[in-house]
């Protein structure tokens, strides 16, 4: 065999690429959990994908566990020899680099208000158009009055 992989007979991910790609994955479900039901105003199939996020975030949060995406991406992370950080995907990613400490009453309510407010304003809208769109409009009532 020639060329500079000889006698290697798999290819091999580095540990660190496989963290980097959790942490992208993990972004992107908080992204989506943060912004989902906004996006299906415009596109409704979003809602698809947004629930089942959504309500998985929220089980792991409401039971207290750890995020399993975080917890692989620091397993990920100590397998390739680097040291663990602390404070979580939001703590390490979002919250730290601005100063602030994810455990705080005001960080908290900060993560709490940014991701409620967004999807009940959404949802609330969602649900409006669903029911206008089932009731008949005011015209097709007096039209239903009329004897033909």
């Amino acid at each position: 065999m020639r060329g500079p992989f000889r006698g290697r007979s798999q290819c091999q991910t580095s540990p660190v690429l496989l963290a980097d790609t959790v942490a992208v994955v993990h972004g992107a479900a908080v992204v989506l959990m943060l912004t989902g039901a906004v996006v299906a105003l415009w596109r409704p199939w979003v809602l698809w994908v947004h629930l089942p996020v959504s309500l998985a975030i929220l089980a792991v949060n409401r039971a207290g566990a750890p995020c399993p995406l975080t917890e692989l991406e620091l397993w990920l992370r100590a397998e390739a020899g680097h040291a663990a950080y602390g404070g979580g995907y939001l703590g390490h990613y979002v919250l730290s680099p601005m100063g602030l400490d994810v455990a705080s009453p005001s960080a908290q309510a900060g993560i709490y208000t940014v991701a409620v407010v967004p999807n009940a304003v959404a949802f609330g809208l969602l649900a409006y158009r669903a029911l206008r769109g089932r009731r008949p409009s005011p015209t097709h009532r007096v039209l239903a009055d009329q004897p033909f």
